[in-house]
């Protein structure tokens, strides 16, 4: 056995003291446990930290969906604004968190569960952390009492039509309309299992069901609203994982490009901020999806009161906005996912767009991006850290780029 005493916490929320990984441990505290490759097992608690609270779900433990469920929130905002802070350092920056936006418990609105068979019957939830068996989590208090009807939903998908051999994903979504599905992994479609998951899909009133890529029931459009519009996002489509979230950043990213005449969105999803832009700037939104950008389009079409929006349907990562075109635009909005857009950000830097919005879901290619920008002249402003994955490492931010003035109205 083997006494050690915790330094901080890992970007994955582990413990980490006297090169061992601590799973579950806490900074400060004391705990003991057998080595075994630089990992502490079997760990027994000696001196608890101040900071540890009692974990608010039952499935803690197993589940591998949250992993500081036993730290106190207002310590898990700090561990997350560090780690902005680390990556920022890491890349020779230094900037102020504004802020940490925390979503509530029971708030997230999209999920992908596991589903399989089992020998004595089936298993829908979370996989436990680093494994591939599945734990249910009927009283998960991360998913939005909308969405827990997922779970049973799941059950009955993979009853359906599972394999044997492998757990279907099922990505749902709660929509105005009720649960979008969208299952992968399953048996081939053919006319009979067609006709039961219809059935299914009408049993559990559904708004939509998908398989394999290929509608197979709509009870009704799963719409979901994007500042004024009503969006239908494609099956599986990407969307901010809670309302509150969205929110915050979309708030941040209107602060950050108010007065901006032109707009350009690269990144820009099914209309998540072109949208809510739309209100008082001509946006133009890039993505490389083209169902997403379809969706976008027709939201903006049947919405009222909005300026131009128009969509283009394209590889940033191939094929990134160029100087030229980059130049008809007075601010940008970048969301892109977590490999970054180091090459989009090169072309930004050259065509000197007077004021950028970026948004990020990996703190570690934002500061490499940052970095690049300011190297170029740009200051950053302020970062505002929104933790929409509530209890988990994952961190998500927002920060402004300006040329002639700080970003968020303060002048140099």
């Amino acid at each position: 056995m083997r006494q050690v005493r915790i330094e901080r916490l890992g970007h994955l929320g582990d413990g980490l003291g006297e090169g061992l990984i601590v799973p579950r441990a806490l900074p400060r505290e004391l705990v003991e446990g057998e080595e075994r490759d630089g990992r502490l097992e079997e760990v027994r608690l000696l001196e608890p930290s101040p900071d540890r609270v009692t974990p608010p779900c039952p499935h803690f433990r197993r589940c591998g969906g949250c992993t500081v469920q036993h730290l106190r929130d207002e310590a898990v905002a700090e561990w997350k604004a560090g780690i902005v802070r680390h990556a920022l350092a890491a890349q020779g920056l230094e900037a102020r968190v504004a802020g940490v936006e925390t979503s509530p418990p029971a708030s997230r609105r999209r999920a992908v569960l596991a589903a399989r068979r089992t020998k004595k019957g089936v298993l829908a939830g979370f996989h436990v952390r680093g494994s591939d068996e599945i734990v249910p989590v009927p009283e998960c208090r991360v998913l939005h009492p909308g969405l827990l009807p997922a779970l049973p939903v799941a059950e009955v998908l993979a009853e359906a039509g599972a394999s044997r051999k492998g757990a279907l994903d099922v990505a749902a979504t709660l929509t105005e309309a009720g649960l979008d599905v969208s299952v992968t992994g399953g048996k081939p479609l053919d006319e009979g299992l067609r006709t039961r998951l219809a059935q299914l899909a009408s049993r559990h009133d559904l708004a939509r069901l998908t398989w394999a890529g290929e509608p197979v029931a709509q009870m009704r459009p799963p719409v979901l609203h994007f500042g004024r519009a009503a969006v239908v996002p494609p099956p599986g489509a990407f969307l901010q994982a809670t309302a509150e979230g969205e929110a915050a950043l979309v708030a941040r990213v209107r602060a950050l490009l108010a007065g901006s005449a032109r707009i350009a969105d690269l990144f820009a999803g099914c209309g998540t901020f072109a949208l809510p832009l739309a209100e008082r700037a001509e946006v133009h939104a890039v993505e490389g999806d083209a169902a997403m950008t379809g969706a976008l389009d027709a939201g903006w079409r049947r919405a009222k009161g909005l300026k131009r929006v128009t969509t283009e349907a394209r590889d940033l990562f191939r094929r990134p906005l160029d100087p030229a075109e980059l130049s008809r635009f007075d601010a940008v909005v970048i969301d892109p996912p977590r490999q970054g857009a180091a090459a989009q950000i090169a072309a930004l830097v050259q065509a000197r767009v007077p004021r950028i919005a970026h948004v990020s879901c990996n703190p570690a290619t934002f500061a490499r991006d940052a970095a690049v920008l300011v190297a170029a002249g740009y200051r950053m402003g302020p970062v505002t850290v929104v933790d929409q994955f509530r209890w988990s490492p994952h961190v998500e931010l927002v920060a402004g780029f300006g040329l002639s003035h700080m970003p968020g109205g303060e002048r140099e």
